[in-house]
């Protein structure tokens, strides 16, 4: 198949694990983002900083950006993005979390596993 007959469309999956070990640090710089952010309705601006310091997860969320990730790649245009996070249980030797399963069989990535679907 030639590069014309192919999709111009990828979708780049990408897990994350991160440890917060300055939580204050982090809704510090979150709440700050949140009062720079000159589209943000004020109602939307007070919610937005308390969830943040409530939560150190929401606060990451409002720190990443997917734009960001990948502006300075040539050669492509970010069309959507979506992300979320959450605070997980993390055990280092656990299976569950051994990056290195998911580099098996390239046939693998054509199957939905229901699982990993409701992962995303």
């Amino acid at each position: 198949m030639s590069t014309s007959e192919t999709s111009r469309y990828v979708r780049l999956r990408v897990e994350v694990v991160l440890e917060i070990d300055g939580p204050e640090e982090l809704t510090e710089a979150a709440v700050g983002r949140i009062d720079t952010d000159e589209f943000m309705p004020d109602d939307e601006r007070a919610h937005a900083r308390s969830a943040v310091r409530e939560d150190s997860a929401e606060a990451l969320a409002y720190l990443v950006e997917p734009f960001d990730l990948v502006s300075e790649i040539p050669g492509i245009e970010l069309v959507q993005a979506s992300w979320s996070s959450e605070e997980i249980d993390y055990d280092p030797d656990a299976q569950e979390w051994d990056l290195d399963e998911e580099d098996g069989d390239d046939d693998a990535d054509d199957e939905v596993d229901v699982d990993d679907e409701e992962r995303v």
